[in-house]
């Protein structure tokens, strides 16, 4: 057998010990690992009894919580694949992603506007049954667990290629795919990230959704393997987080750069006691060095900076916490099991040091391919078996990479390539802002020209749009610099914190 059924080796070593702290609202619920078992055990069974068998999708819709570890933990013991759906998705994109994964059940939160994506589901053709997650219903999720009979019950027939989860990509610019996750992934990734510093002896604060690779597999499922504590919130509250890692003691907190700066703004920051943390990790963007500073000099937080993907670990790359400033803006090494390289966009040759081009990636951690989709996954893979990232990147003379810009964000103006992160890395050291993306737009003269869209710190004085321009033009060469500036009280935020720039490039159509 390959280790599907992560619990029930777990209990060997460590059942009493509390695996998870699940705090939908204010109020903590623990559970050990030998609990979880007992839960999975129950799922898995009523699951088999209904017809699921290895290989089979069970997908669900709803807030992060202890149940999604459930029906993750579930499907591993019988070898059927979870399907985690974006709850931030509008009705008709669930839909669409239910009829690409073909599950045969799913399971859908009834609060909130998940009652009307449940509606509009049951009158839709071909859908799966659609299950409550916690009605007085018989077969509600949560009376499942409780009244299901709980013999363990494991599949002998598990190899590492079998798929244990389908995850769609990002889609923070194009049309999302369900990459396939498989058990081989699961297992090189945890080995990858306690050989860079995730250990089991951790408690970590997960606030990334768990539709999410950073929700399920950065953090959470390499230290449960391991023996540690997650910590799961509901969704993401700023004060809610640093008083968290305060009573719980959490060592290791991660996010992206926004949600950093959203922590130093909540009411609690200055009284938060954060001496628990051994680091925190920044990925998705350029941590801002003022922003690291702050928390070193304030907090005495030290920072790891990292970069993952879907379909590849997703622990990637790791900088050390001594590095962070010396090396701002770079995500790092590869983790130790993953070779990386920068190619030539056009032959696919490798580059030399500090030579742009694009990231690829080749290691045990990658996936098996997109859900259905061979077309989709042979365009990924080259001849070497290297995954094509889609990333501009380049590596210096000392080994460490770094991400210069996604090569559909990139665009084209007078001629000149145009990098948008480039620009935000600028935007985000002015003292007022606060938060910022950069997009193409079109233009008669220059094919494209820069839009920046800025949120603007509250605390600091008021600035104009000629200030930030001046600023800009003082920072940046000509062609680089924006043509418009707009400022926003909020850019629209993925269910990981990133800025979607696919809706910002849906306000300007």
């Amino acid at each position: 057998m390959y280790i599907g059924d992560y619990l029930a080796r777990r209990c060997v070593y460590s059942g009493n010990d509390i695996a998870i702290i699940d705090i939908p609202e204010n109020i903590p619920f623990r559970y050990t690992f030998s609990e979880l078992n007992v839960r999975a055990d129950k799922l898995a069974n009523w699951l088999k009894g209904n017809g699921i068998t290895k290989g089979d999708r069970v997908s669900f819709l709803a807030y992060d919580s202890i149940y999604h570890y459930d029906l993750f933990f579930a499907c591993g013991k019988i070898g059927a694949v979870f399907v985690p759906l974006n709850w931030r998705l509008h009705k008709k994109e669930i839909e669409n992603q239910l009829r690409i994964t073909t599950p045969k059940i799913h399971f859908n939160s009834e609060e909130d506007n998940f009652k009307e994506i449940k509606e509009y589901l049951g009158r839709c053709s071909q859908m799966p049954v659609i299950l409550p997650l916690e009605s007085v219903q018989q077969n509600s999720l949560k009376k499942i667990i409780e009244t299901s009979d709980n013999k363990p019950v494991t599949c002998e027939s598990i190899t590492e290629t079998d798929t244990a989860c389908l995850l769609f990509t990002g889609g923070t610019t194009g049309t999302p795919k369900a990459a396939q996750i498989s058990h081989k992934q699961i297992v090189w990734n945890t080995i990858n990230s306690n050989l860079g510093d995730v250990l089991g002896t951790d408690t970590f604060l997960n606030i990334f959704p768990l539709f999410h690779a950073g929700g399920l597999f950065a953090f959470s499922l390499p230290i449960l393997i391991q023996g540690g504590k997650i910590i799961q919130t509901k969704k993401f509250d700023a004060e809610q987080v640093l008083n968290i890692i305060e009573k719980e003691k959490a060592t290791v907190f991660g996010g992206v750069p926004s949600i950093f700066q959203l922590l130093t703004s909540a009411k609690n920051w200055a009284k938060a006691d954060l001496s628990s943390l051994r680091y925190c990790m920044s990925g998705g963007a350029p941590m801002p060095v003022s922003l690291i500073q702050k928390y070193r000099d304030e907090k005495n937080v030290v920072f790891r900076q990292g970069f993952g993907m879907t379909e590849f670990g997703p622990g990637v790359f790791s900088l050390p916490s001594e590095d962070a400033e010396r090396k701002a803006g770079s995500i790092g090494k590869p983790n130790y099991f993953v070779d990386a390289r920068i190619v030539d966009i056009k032959t696919n040759k490798p580059l030399p040091a500090n030579s742009m081009g694009e990231l690829v990636l080749r290691g045990p951690s990658a996936t098996t391919g997109y859900f259905n989709n061979p077309e989709e996954t042979r365009k990924i893979f080259d001849e070497e078996n290297y995954l094509h990232t889609g990333d501009l990147a380049y590596v210096d003379e000392e080994g460490y990479f770094f991400i210069v810009d996604r090569l559909k964000d990139m665009f084209i103006s007078g001629g000149e390539n145009i990098y948008p992160a480039e620009i935000e890395s600028v935007l985000y050291r002015h003292r007022s802002v606060s938060m910022c993306a950069v997009i193409g737009v079109d233009d008669e003269k220059w094919g494209q020209v820069g839009k920046a869209f800025i949120v603007l710190k509250k605390e600091e004085p008021a600035v104009s749009e000629e200030e930030i321009m001046d600023y800009l033009k003082s920072n940046l060469t000509k062609y680089k610099t924006p043509r418009y500036i707009m400022f926003k009280e909020e850019l629209p935020i993925s269910g990981a914190g990133k800025i979607l720039k696919k809706e910002l490039y849906k306000s300007e159509e």
